[in-house]
């Protein structure tokens, strides 16, 4: 039996917080990744919250690729996600939810969306924090590829899906790159 989404990111992030209280692992940019990116698209990353696995590598890899970066800028719950372009060094402020998040910079439609996440299973399906905000932003930028990024530790046998969840087409994590053949 599948647990509830309340139940398994409870579980989850106890799982996440004491695999980083031991030091985890850098994320690497594997070269299935690398070879994905096209310079002068836009990779949209995150500023890791807490113990959420941090993409800075993967980030640092698509710079050094020739592509932009953007972050997401959060409004409240609500709003939709917006991607808004931002370079190494550029001021970062204090958006809802604990997150750290550009400005006013100009908003970009992103390539490849570089996805936090509570737990995945082997079939990419993503547990999310339960807002919606990256499942409206998949849909938002359908032909954009969707990579979470997440520890070993919170892959699950299984995701409780709804309508609305939108699967990933490959996960990152310390131990390496899960893709859909199709991605």
């Amino acid at each position: 039996m599948i647990p509830d989404k309340l139940t398994l990111r409870a579980r989850i992030r106890a799982e996440r917080d004491r695999f980083t209280s031991v030091g985890g692992s850098a994320i690497l940019a594997p070269p299935e990744f690398v070879e994905r990116l096209v310079p002068g698209s836009v990779v949209a990353s995150y500023v890791p919250v807490g113990s959420e696995a941090d993409p800075a590598l993967l980030a640092a890899a698509a710079v050094e690729r020739g592509c932009r970066l953007a972050l997401p800028h959060v409004s409240d719950r609500a709003s939709p996600i917006r991607f808004l372009l931002w370079e190494p060094g550029d001021p970062l402020v204090a958006g809802p939810f604990g997150l750290s998040q550009p400005g006013g910079q100009q908003e970009a439609a992103p390539d490849t969306i570089l996805t936090p996440l509570i737990g995945f299973d082997a079939r990419l399906n993503r547990l999310g924090q339960g807002a919606a905000h990256y499942d409206r932003a998949f849909a938002r930028y359908p032909d954009a590829w969707r990579v979470g990024v997440a520890w070993s530790v919170q892959q699950v046998p299984a995701v409780p899906t709804d309508i609305w969840d939108v699967p990933l087409q490959a996960v990152i994590t310390e131990e390496g790159m899960l893709c859909h053949q199709e991605a």
